[in-house]
């Protein structure tokens, strides 16, 4: 059932709260370890860490994906968030993803299909991987992030028990449009927010439309996005929670691209009581 109610972001705001003094008073957190987990593509090193509760096995993973031009140190605390609530989180560089990664490429050869690649390299090894329960397996993901976990959702959904968009930009295709008026003509480098792009990233970005194939994936996700957010309008999340055939927005108030302080833990709280109950729904 598609949800679009601002009420609902009250109340979530309210839950998270709630649920966040609830796990630091009466829940103590999970202890956990961390341990390093690389991967190859085309034999480029994709450069990881494993965040793995002390618990038995199989459990719930988490795959969490940074943004355009930055590096898995964005989402660290949101992986902290789910180990400490008994969840394993796999956080990562993407090939050429942004400055100061671990991982090799680079951005001049990024897109979001490179991108996508990644992700689903990473999928097929942890989905084999017996510390997990295949059949809970998540992803997570921030601003480009989340258009890559959305692709790759729409592109393997039996696989993905679930996705977490945080202020998704899926405005990609049409920032890609207004860059290069002329496809035929695309630069071979160009600055887009600070950063150098290859050609490449434009082609991929111009080569479909995200919202074509969000109906491809039935499963539940959970949209948050910043009201005050001038990078991705929240506009774009709203209309994607009318495509998604199974999908809830929480807005922000006053919250801009990217989430910080009080608004990073509500929003975290939010996600892992999201990814809790599908969990908790397969396991009845």
């Amino acid at each position: 059932m598609k949800k679009s109610v601002f009420l609902l972001a009250i109340m979530y705001c309210i839950v998270s709260m709630i649920g966040i003094e609830a796990t630091q008073t009466s829940i103590d957190p999970v202890d956990f370890r961390i341990e390093e987990q690389n991967f190859q593509r085309n034999g480029i090193t994709i450069s990881g860490e494993l965040f793995i509760p002390e618990r038995t096995s199989p459990m719930p993973l988490v795959i969490l994906s940074h943004g355009f031009g930055g590096n898995r140190g964005s989402v660290r605390n949101y992986a902290k968030f789910f180990v400490e609530q008994g969840i394993a989180a796999y956080i990562f560089d993407f090939i050429g993803g942004g400055n100061n990664i671990k991982s090799g490429g680079k951005m001049t050869d990024m897109s979001v299909l490179t991108e996508a690649k990644d992700l689903m390299i990473i999928l097929d090894h942890l989905k084999t991987d017996e510390r997990f329960n295949a059949e809970q397996i998540f992803l997570f993901g921030e601003s480009q992030g989340g258009f890559i976990s959305t692709y790759v959702a729409a592109e393997r959904p039996d696989e993905v028990a679930g996705s977490v968009l945080l202020y998704p930009a899926f405005v990609i295709h049409d920032d890609a449009r207004r860059r290069t008026p002329d496809p035929a003509n695309i630069p071979a480098t160009m600055k887009l927010l600070g950063k150098t792009i290859g050609r490449i990233y434009n082609q991929d970005a111009l080569s479909f439309d995200i919202y074509t194939m969000m109906p491809r994936y039935s499963g539940k996700t959970l949209i948050i996005h910043g009201t005050a957010d001038s990078t991705v309008p929240l506009s774009y999340s709203e209309r994607a929670v009318t495509v998604f055939p199974n999908a809830e927005l929480i807005k922000m108030n006053g919250a801009s691209h990217g989430f910080h302080g009080n608004t990073m833990r509500q929003a975290a709280q939010a996600a892992v009581q999201f990814v809790q109950r599908i969990i908790d729904e397969k396991n009845r």
